[in-house]
């Protein structure tokens, strides 16, 4: 028998073979923190009389202020808090204003098959580059950036096949949310899903990202892919294709549950208030009239999704009375977008551009819509209260559909306008 993909890195880490549902502990190769999970940290280092000692490894630790430019006092004593124990031991740094956390580390750091830990809970991201990555609170965070050591439980695994050419219109996320409608959200309860099948494999890194990112808000533990020549060119575009390496899976593995997509056969899809496995066709949503539009976040704000809401938007004007905010989810995405003329389709049609941050996502800065607006957005959750307002309505979809939603008005199957 086989192993997944989770059971291989890990067995590997531990030098023995390792199987689901043993505990181990485990070498950390990069550690992360953002402005919710740093400042908690430094406090707990404060209380344990750590503050003085040196972190594992300074050279594999980032700290970055994902939030985006500070939006209020407090917020800014936050920052001030981490920046001085990132920058007294020596750790990475980044400013608020330079993008997401996930980002940075994938973008700059990140080596194909090894052990991530963020305190975040979308790090299951990183399992696009074949590495074992999930997040953790301050406290376990703790063990983490003084010592490099985390335990893990392995999990078990749901192998999910995609096969097939996606039509026009549907992308990554519709993938993403029609696995959420089959599994819900405590099917996959701390679970791995390993994504395989030739759909998988077509997909460039930014519709693989979106995939992963999504692992946790249906509940997983990890989400991972193999690794092939997308792989290496999106590391080597960063200049980092040494840090590419093969990560393949066994076809006999011990997987829980096996689940097969139809990529050929899906449509674009919007999840539905308030939960991610509320999901229904786009088409059957089209008399839900839309105050906002949200186009970004750790999910669906790289370079190819803003390519994709700036083609259906270029030459055009966002309805009359409803906001487009479009909020790249890095430094790079943003420089990239400026310079091949993306930003400005975006804000010639109407669009609010902001610098790199989460926005309105978390609900802690500008974008925060008023009560009983809707809202559609290409985010990865929609619990009430996830934008900062509990009373607004917010409804997930692909950058194609929320462009094309901005267009009219009204939630819009993206295939009537492109």
């Amino acid at each position: 028998m086989g192993q997944t993909l989770v059971e291989k890195l890990l067995s590997e880490k531990m030098g023995r073979p390792v199987s689901a549902g043993e505990t181990v502990v485990v070498d950390v190769d990069f550690a992360a923190l953002h402005d919710g999970s740093g400042p908690l940290l430094v406090r707990l280092m404060n209380e344990r009389g750590y503050q003085d000692d040196p972190v594992f490894d300074s050279d594999r630790i980032l700290f970055a202020n994902e939030f985006g430019p500070v939006p209020t006092r407090e917020v800014a004593n936050e920052h001030a808090l981490t920046r001085r124990y990132a920058c007294s031991h020596n750790c990475h740094w980044e400013e608020g204003g330079t993008g997401h956390v996930h980002a940075h580390v994938y973008e700059d750091y990140l080596k194909c098959g090894s052990v991530c830990i963020v305190g975040d809970s979308h790090t299951t991201v990183h399992g696009a580059f074949g590495a074992f990555a999930t997040g953790c609170g301050s406290t376990d965070m703790v063990a983490v950036t003084r010592y490099g050591k985390t335990w893990i439980k392995v999990p078990e695994t749901f192998r999910i096949n995609v096969n097939g050419a996606l039509p026009q219109g549907v992308y990554a996320k519709d993938i993403m949310l029609k696995l959420a409608g089959i599994i819900q959200s405590d099917q996959a309860i701390y679970k791995a899903l390993e994504f395989r099948g030739d759909t998988i494999h077509a997909l460039d890194m930014a519709g693989r990202l979106t995939i992963t990112s999504m692992g946790v808000d249906v509940g997983a533990k990890a989400a991972i892919m193999e690794t092939d020549e997308h792989t290496r060119e999106f590391l080597k575009k960063f200049g980092r294709e040494q840090d590419y390496r093969e990560i393949r899976g066994d076809e006999e593995a011990n997987y829980e549950r096996v689940i097969d997509i139809d990529a050929a056969a899906l449509e674009p899809m919007v999840a539905k208030p308030h939960y991610v496995h509320n999901v229904d066709l786009a088409k059957n949503c089209a008399d839900q009239k839309v105050d906002m539009v949200f186009i970004g976040s750790c999910t669906n704000g790289r370079t190819e999704d803003l390519h994709v809401a700036a083609d259906i938007l270029r030459g055009k004007k966002v309805a009359k009375g409803l906001r487009l905010l479009v909020i790249p989810n890095s430094a790079a995405v943003y420089k990239e977008c400026m310079q091949d003329g993306t930003l400005l389709a975006l804000a010639e049609a109407g669009a609010m551009i902001e610098a790199p941050n989460c926005g309105p996502c978390m609900g802690v800065h500008q974008g925060i819509p008023a009560d009983n607006e809707v809202v559609v957005a290409t985010q990865n959750r929609n619990f009430k209260g996830r934008m900062g307002n509990p009373t607004a309505s917010i409804y997930l979809s692909s950058p194609a559909t929320a462009a094309a939603t901005a267009l009219r008005g009204f939630i819009t199957d993206p295939r009537e306008v492109m």
